[in-house]
Formats: C-alpha cells, sequence, structure tokens
C-alpha cells in the first residue's frame, strides 16, 4: 500500500441528501418536514409531548409541597463529634463551630449553619458556636461542662422602605391583639 492508494472503504461517505429539489425527488416542497410553524424550523423542539399520550409530567402524582423559605441547616450529632474527637480529627481546644466541623468532615455544604442534634453522648468539655441546637442536645453539653452558643437570626422580610414587609405587620398587630385580650381576662 503507498500514500496515494489510501482511501476510505466503500460506504464510509455518504452524500448529503439535497432537499427541496422538487416534488418528484421525494423531498421537494417542505423537504421532509411535513409542516409548517415551529415543527418545520431548525433548533425547536416541543418540550414534553408525548405523542399525543398524557405526558409523563402530568400522568405522574403531585405530593408535598417544597418551602422555599424553610431554613436549610446542616444537622450534626454529638456522637458524630466525640468520634472524630477520638479519632484525633477535631480540635477542641477552640470553639467549634460551621467552618471547625466542615474540616473536621462532619458537615458538608448548608445555607443557615449547622444545628446540634442530641443522638450519642458527648464526654469532652466543649464550647459551640452553631446556628441551632436541639434542647436536648444543649442539655447534654452543659452535663458534659461544655457550653452552646446558638448564632441563627431568621431573616425578617422588608419592603422597599425599609419597614417589614405587611405579611410581618399583620403578624405583629394580631400579637399584640392577642396579648391585649390575654390582659384582659385574667
Amino acid at each position: 500500500m503507498k500514500l496515494n492508494e489510501i482511501r476510505n472503504n466503500p460506504g464510509a461517505r455518504k452524500r448529503k441528501a439535497k432537499v427541496g429539489r422538487g416534488s418528484s425527488s421525494g423531498l421537494g416542497k417542505t423537504s421532509g418536514r411535513g409542516v409548517k410553524g415551529a415543527k418545520a424550523r431548525t433548533g425547536t423542539k416541543v418540550y414534553g409531548f408525548d405523542g399525543g399520550l398524557m405526558p409523563l409530567h402530568m400522568r405522574m402524582a403531585k405530593r408535598g409541597f417544597n418551602n422555599i423559605f424553610a431554613n436549610d441547616f446542616a444537622a450534626v450529632n454529638l456522637g458524630r463529634i466525640q468520634k472524630a474527637i477520638d479519632d484525633k480529627k477535631l480540635d477542641v481546644s477552640g470553639k467549634i463551630d460551621l467552618g471547625v466541623l466542615k474540616k473536621a468532615g462532619l458537615v458538608s455544604k448548608s445555607r443557615d449553619g449547622v444545628r446540634l442534634l442530641a443522638k450519642g453522648e458527648i464526654k469532652s468539655k466543649l464550647a459551640f458556636e452553631v446556628a441551632g441546637a436541639s434542647k436536648p442536645a444543649v442539655a447534654a453539653v452543659e452535663k458534659a461542662g461544655g457550653s452552646v452558643t446558638v448564632t441563627f437570626k431568621k431573616k425578617a422580610y422588608m419592603n422597599k422602605k425599609g419597614e417589614p414587609g405587611k405579611r410581618v405587620q399583620r403578624r405583629t398587630k394580631s400579637a399584640e391583639k392577642r396579648a391585649a385580650r390575654a390582659g384582659k381576662a385574667s
């Protein structure tokens, strides 16, 4: 074989069909696309169209509700923290906060911080600075001689003027009314 004899295998290169060259070619007029409008254009698609069947996203049952305003905490149990201390992954000299727990590999990402939970037991005296903690977890840490500082504050949604929004205003007004009614009753 010589360089000038190298060529593709037969049928490896196929010529592109010429469309729109008269009705007798079989690909004339609409060039095999068949329709007018969006379906005849390049790069468009009818998303979710299932060939006339009820589309899949409409067939599936809808359950529950996704609250976009819910707080997103990374939960960590006391037992896991104690295990990390025993394995010497966690330094107990300073405050234990989100950064320290991430470094130790106990929590991954969270939008609003870490929440301390009471599963397991803690023996070390620790100072925690977390976004939230359950009451049993706080009691367990204090029993071991440590302390828990909760730093999370729920966001207050403000309007354009910098005042609390309508919902917050309504809730404070109704809370004041309830307090007034409770004061009259007693």
